[in-house]
């Protein structure tokens, strides 16, 4: 028995000071990832090609919302565009198509763009399709979504026109689920 652990030691020492030196030797240096700290630090393809850099939105209140051409929430695009024609002096609200939602976002960015314009004069800035939800959700919604990294809340996006609120300081305020209009007092009072 004594012999069997002294050759159990000898082994585990050899087999630690192996793995120490392959790791030593092999293992690259990785540099710690650090995720946005505020909404500021993230920019996004935007649907007509170009960029939306959050950055740029310092000192007015930004609504998020995730959007879908097809649903039974769409023409929430009208009171989203009248919400910003409203207040866009001190809001600017971005949209986000997702298809994460019984398919109802098929279309390319281009289609989607024209959808928007042609049926509802979307001037607000509009990003690029994304992945609101599962195992490829863009970053900016993983952000908005988990208090680990946003620092308020976790937020479960359960359908299409989802609201996020952030105030002049790019601080998330609140989340509002689909049923909560563009323009209903929950939000039009915090603005």
């Amino acid at each position: 028995m004594i012999k069997l652990l002294a050759i159990s030691t000898a082994f585990m020492s050899f087999a630690l000071q192996a793995n120490y030196s392959y790791n030593e030797i092999t293992s690259p240096i990785t540099v710690p990832h650090h995720p946005a700290k505020s909404i500021y630090d993230f920019k996004v393809d935007a649907l007509d090609g170009g960029t939306i850099d959050f950055s740029a939105f310092k000192g007015k209140k930004i609504l998020i919302v995730n959007t879908a051409s097809k649903c039974g929430y769409t023409p929430q695009y009208k009171e989203l565009e009248e919400l910003y024609e409203k207040y866009k002096d001190k809001l600017v609200i971005v949209g986000f198509p997702a298809n994460n939602f019984g398919g109802q976002e098929p279309g390319t960015n281009a289609e989607i763009k024209e959808f928007c314009k042609k049926n509802y004069g979307v001037s607000f800035p509009m990003a690029a399709k994304v992945s609101v939800k599962g195992d490829d959700t863009a970053p900016i919604y993983q952000w908005l979504c988990n208090k680990s990294q946003n620092g308020v809340l976790d937020a479960e996006i359960k359908w299409n026109f989802g609201k996020f609120l952030l105030d002049e300081h790019g601080r998330l305020l609140n989340y509002f689920p689909s049923k909560i209009t563009p323009l209903s007092e929950e939000i039009t009072s915090k603005l």
